[in-house]
């Protein structure tokens, strides 16, 4: 049986009570991440070589495109949904509930270890072959961006059990309260100049949106909050970038004061909230949608490798310009930015896919692997310590690369802290298999 069948198989068996949306709309998520990197890097082979701009600067107006293809929010958003089923699902289940945790983290770190391996061959072979110190960094840097937001979002996900606890004892008061929070550290260190403090809001914007997503999950809210949500999340976003001077983009800007997205700014949140309405909105008619079978299976096995999609898109999109750059530039030397590049975006956009299709077949095992159920998970020590080994290691590999100015020419302690932590949360210790308590 092909893979579509099987999909088609899992689609016939799939229980009435599931909330198809959800993971349709996660799916879609993944593809606006994967087609708005791909997008927005603007790389021009000329007489100067290969030069690359954003596409947000060349043209400015393109910033409001960012609204779109910024869909952050919605990953916390379905999570905080799809978190709270699996948790009700296993807490009363000592043996499941204990578990529970390795089996979502495992599912979001093991197949981010053969990208930080591949890239760091990558490194180590190019400082030994003499490739340009700042082509290497941007290489190496460039195809390990995309393993930020799972520092983010793996801490989120273990704080599951104590964030679920306190959405069942306060309900919406811990999104508004949240939120709330996110908005008063913006205010703080905008007006005081504690710029520091803004980093706290990887955790209160995040934590609001994923609390959101619990409230989905407690029922379908009616129309009147969806349409409040958006009409609320527009009025923030006027008041913040037309009144008090937020960036437009909502993705970051090289050389700009401002971020909205590292770290998050209360505009941010405003999008999530807009995005958050509208979801909701549609939610019934596209769970409709998908309860055509074929429909759904396509749904299904989109979902078997997106984690795959996601990690390697941009490591597609260095092979795509190093194969360009053997054959003197082609398909790069149209000026981005004019009517010719616009043209040409389609069929960017398809050769970047067919370059990705070798990475997946090469890698998908990974994700396979991770979503197997395993007799004996790590113990809730060896997880969380493994996590926020992880996280504090991809954290670094995506803003550095795994390159560096050593001997070795290797970014050794996140290297070595993003590999630890995928054998930590992945493999149970020898002694009983169950990891330290």
């Amino acid at each position: 049986m092909g893979v579509l069948g099987k999909a088609r198989e899992l689609a016939e068996n799939t229980p009435a009570h599931r909330n198809r949306a959800v993971d349709f709309y996660r799916v879609v998520a993944f593809a606006m991440v994967v087609i708005g990197h791909w997008l927005v890097n603007a790389f021009h082979y000329g007489d100067e070589g290969l030069t690359m701009a954003r596409i947000l600067i060349v043209q400015p107006w393109s910033q409001y495109l960012t609204w779109v293809f910024q869909v952050m929010p919605v990953f916390f958003f379905v999570g905080g949904y799809s978190n709270a089923a699996s948790w009700i699902s296993v807490r009363e289940d000592e043996t499941r509930r204990r578990n529970w945790a390795a089996s979502r983290v495992r599912r979001l770190l093991f197949p981010l270890g053969p990208l930080v391996l591949f890239w760091t061959a990558f490194a180590l072979i190019g400082r030994w072959t003499g490739m340009d110190e700042t082509l290497l960094t941007s290489a190496t840097r460039g195809g390990l961006i995309p393993t930020w937001f799972l520092a983010v979002y793996v801490i989120i996900t273990l704080m599951v059990p104590v964030t679920h606890g306190l959405w069942e004892r306060t309900g919406s008061v811990s999104v508004f309260a949240f939120g709330l929070l996110a908005v008063g550290v913006d205010y703080v260190a905008f007006t005081a100049g504690v710029e520091w403090l803004r980093w706290v809001n990887y955790a209160f914007i995040w934590l609001a949106v994923h609390q959101a997503g619990y409230w989905w999950h407690q029922g379908h809210p009616g129309r009147g909050i969806p349409v409040v949500l958006i009409a609320v999340g527009a009025l923030a976003l006027w008041l913040l970038v037309g009144r008090f001077g937020y960036p437009v983009s909502m993705i970051s800007i090289p050389g700009a004061e401002v971020s909205n997205s590292s770290p998050p700014t209360a505009a941010m949140m405003a999008i999530g909230a807009v995005q958050a309405g509208i979801m909701l909105l549609a939610a019934r008619a596209v769970a409709r949608w998908l309860n055509e079978t074929h429909r759904w299976a396509w749904v299904i096995l989109a979902s078997s490798r997106m984690m795959t999609v996601y990690l390697w898109h941009t490591t597609a999109l260095i092979a795509l310009l190093g194969l360009s750059l053997l054959v003197d530039g082609y398909g790069l030397t149209t000026t981005p930015g004019g009517i010719g590049w616009w043209a040409s975006r389609p069929l960017w956009l398809v050769a970047l896919a067919v370059m990705l299709v070798p990475f997946i077949l090469v890698f998908g095992w990974a994700e396979t692997t991770a979503q197997r159920r395993r007799r004996n998970p790590p113990g809730p020590l060896q997880v969380w310590s493994g996590a926020a080994i992880a996280s504090y290691g991809i954290a670094f590999l995506a803003l550095d690369g795994a390159n560096a100015g050593n001997a070795l020419g290797l970014n050794v302690v996140p290297v070595m802290a993003a590999l630890l932590g995928v054998l930590l949360t992945s493999l149970a210790w020898p002694a009983g298999g169950r990891g330290p308590q």
